[in-house]
């Protein structure tokens, strides 16, 4: 394989240009040509794509976000459009893609893969919901932004012996809630995986405020279907004690990429570029006990989060 492309698609995550540095330069190194795809497949449907050199990637390394740029293409959908998208890779010459994004990327990219592209799909989602991974590109990054500002609401919180909701994002996922609330030492840790009705995060608020705690700190992963101001509002009726939410949103996908995510990074980006040059068809990268390996991508889409109970219930009894 001699000319290749990547796309970063969906929404970003810190550790996205890292991983892009991998690929040019790694490709590179092979003899290769590499090719950058603005805006994922919204910009590979306008034939926005361009050559890349080593130099076009310096200075990536620390920076969060996208160089390449990002968007959710409404048009990929349709049959019609990802035909035109593999033509259009034909045209450049491009033999063989890195996708680097979460799971809508990845079923874009296997969608080509049936189209005769050979695709690697390398995880780059700060949601970490990929069931073949443990881990997924800026997820570090998210967690240790949020363990931030639970550091500095605790604080205030104290203070002010309030109660305090923060409703972090991971969709139907809960690792950013878990992972942060084990690190952060929350009282109560609220998780797609977990059923806890309100009386239940009520009843636990109580005992930490009985116990002689000066305040409580909530996490919930947005993919609780409950609503965050109402859970407040209760919570004060119930503990005659002042609560907030907060709502950090796109600040978790910001920022300089850690040490654990800008190695991930490197290191699935690299073996992606050595399996197209080696002509394997498409596969999905990703790393399971510190090793990086590789999954059918299309299988990898199929294989569902195991959930961390174990975590869990640590965090519960640290709680």
């Amino acid at each position: 394989m001699k000319r290749i492309g990547v796309l970063t698609s969906g929404g970003d995550a810190p550790g996205m240009n890292a991983a892009i540095r991998a690929v040019v330069r790694q490709g590179i190194a092979l003899n290769m040509e590499v090719y950058g795809i603005q805006r994922g497949y919204e910009g590979l449907l306008d034939g926005d794509i361009e050559k890349m050199e080593s130099y076009s990637v310096g200075d990536i390394l620390q920076r969060g976000g996208t160089m390449l740029r990002t968007a959710r293409s409404k048009r990929f959908l349709e049959d019609k459009w990802i035909d035109h998208a593999a033509k259009m890779l034909e045209t450049f010459g491009i033999e063989g893609l890195v996708v680097i994004g979460g799971e809508g990327s990845f079923k874009g990219g296997n969608e080509l893969s049936k189209r005769g592209v050979k695709v690697m799909g390398v995880p780059g989602t700060i949601d970490n919901d990929l069931g073949y991974t443990d881990y997924s590109i800026g997820f570090d990054t998210a967690v240790n932004t949020i363990l931030g500002l639970i550091t500095n609401i605790r604080d205030t919180s104290s203070s002010h012996e309030r109660s305090t909701i923060i409703e972090v994002m991971g969709r139907n996922c809960g690792d950013l809630a878990l992972y942060a609330g084990l690190a952060g030492g929350a009282d109560v840790i609220m998780i797609p995986e977990v059923d806890m009705d309100i009386k239940e995060v009520c009843r636990r608020v109580l005992r930490g405020q009985r116990s002689g705690k000066a305040h409580s700190l909530i996490l919930k992963a947005e993919g609780v279907q409950m609503d965050a101001a109402e859970l407040a509002k209760v919570l004060e009726e119930m503990t005659s004690r002042e609560a907030r939410t907060v709502v950090p949103g796109y600040i978790q996908r910001g920022g300089s990429p850690t040490e654990a995510d800008r190695r991930l990074a490197s290191q699935t980006a690299a073996k992606a570029v050595q399996l197209l040059y080696d002509d394997t068809p498409s596969r999905a990268i990703g790393v399971q006990e510190g090793q990086i390996i590789s999954v059918e991508l299309a299988k990898a889409i199929e294989m569902k989060r195991e959930f961390r109970r174990d975590i869990y219930e640590l965090a519960e009894i640290l709680a």
